[in-house]
């Protein structure tokens, strides 16, 4: 019989395990073994000698595919050479590339030396693709396993978490390529699955007040309430307040010095610390003890710093006790530099102070500090806080958009 589809679903195993051949002279195959797996053979003759050789499992290897599969095994066998040698080969040498499993442990390991992001990266791995793809070869990964890997993330709910997990994974494959690992991305051209808006979150007085009262009340680490409030008090990013370590700070001169190794941007910075700031700074260090980091982790033994994911964490389970609209960590960032702007500090020594990337020829030449402006505007922020903590604003101090 010629092989369909239909017929080589119909063939029955038996009590042992036998080989339906192909009419035709083909040289085709199918082994069926007494459990019922089937996988195509082709016989063919090298060096006078009688010999065979297994070309894929079906149905995981189709019969369009293994026809083809014949045909490249004919064509080597009428070249002279033995298909079947050739195909081992080729099948011992895939065997010794990476899995994906080993990509993402080397991935991770140079992510790790140079780069913040790469526990949440590490995360973002072990959640959702190595549990899939752990033992598949890297390089049998295919863009069609991507777009199903994000597809079931999305149809979970967690249409953004699709994008972050496609943004590690065309980061991690382009990595494959660089260490002349893999020699394509799967990832390129998809699009990300889920639709993203910028963040335009601005919290007004009253709720600025509600977070800085409420937090206190809050169930999670006094690490992390101090940390929350530090981050507004001084506006810098996230992880840059998560790991910050005690060396960096000179609380004599009133300065703390980021290093460009801490910075998204890879530049050294300089934030003011306002007499807010010290005073949180004290009660920091009382929890820290002696860990060289301003918020280490809670677990014991672990010499670390907590993760700016554990921030965002804490504040999305706390917000019914703050008694405020959602927000993100970053959100407080954002709301003080506009409280800062409307109230008379210049746009650009607040971007100053954010440590936002400038562009353009200004990016080079300018080279003034800005120090004694970010000092001034880091004061006058910390009296504008402790009006709106204290109530004594008297009137808003800045209109707030919010959605």
């Amino acid at each position: 019989m010629a092989f369909t589809d239909s017929k080589i679903k119909n063939l029955k195993s038996q009590s042992k395990r036998r080989i339906a051949w192909e009419d035709g002279g083909t040289c085709l195959g199918l082994r069926i073994t007494p459990t019922g797996k089937k996988s195509f053979v082709y016989m063919y003759r090298y060096d006078s000698r009688p010999r065979m050789m297994t070309l894929g499992r079906y149905p995981v290897l189709t019969l369009a595919d293994a026809r083809v599969d014949l045909s490249k095994a004919k064509a080597l066998l009428a070249k002279g050479q033995d298909p079947g040698t050739l195909f081992l080969q080729v099948k011992a040498d895939h065997q010794g590339t990476p899995t994906v499993s080993h990509l993402a442990a080397e991935f991770i390991a140079k992510r790790s030396q140079n780069k913040k992001a790469w526990q949440e990266e590490q995360r973002i791995l072990e959640k959702d693709v190595l549990p899939k793809w752990k033992h598949r070869k890297a390089q049998d990964i295919k863009r069609r396993d991507v777009i199903v890997l994000l597809d079931r993330i999305v149809e979970r709910g967690s249409p953004i978490m699709a994008n972050r997990t496609l943004g590690v994974l065309n980061r991690m494959f382009n990595f494959g390529i660089r260490r002349a690992i893999l020699e394509s991305n799967p990832c390129s051209i998809i699009e990300r699955p889920g639709e993203e808006s910028p963040r335009d979150r601005v919290l007004s007085s009253e709720e600025i007040k509600n977070f800085w009262i409420n937090i206190d009340e809050c169930r999670m680490v006094n690490g992390s309430k101090l940390a929350l409030k530090f981050l507004l008090v001084c506006l810098q990013r996230k992880s840059e307040v998560a790991q910050a370590e005690w060396v960096d700070f000179d609380i004599n001169s009133g300065w703390w010095n980021i290093p460009k190794e801490k910075t998204k941007n890879k530049l050294s910075h300089r934030v003011y610390l306002s007499s807010t700031a010290i005073e949180l700074l004290k009660k920091i260090k009382e929890l820290s003890g002696d860990s060289s980091y301003l918020f280490p982790s809670p677990r014991p033994g672990r010499n670390k710093p907590i993760t700016p994911r554990s921030l965002s964490q804490a504040l999305l389970k706390n917000l019914n006790t703050l008694k405020i609209e959602p927000f993100a960590p970053h959100d407080l960032r954002r709301s003080g530099s506009s409280h800062m702007t409307g109230n008379g500090i210049p746009r650009e020594t607040v971007q100053k102070i954010l440590n936002h990337v400038e562009r353009g020829v200004t990016k080079v030449y300018d080279r003034y500090s800005y120090d004694q402006e970010k000092k001034n505007a880091m004061t006058k922020w910390g009296r504008i806080l402790n009006r709106i903590i204290t109530g004594e604003t008297g009137k808003k101090i800045i209109q707030m958009r919010q959605k």
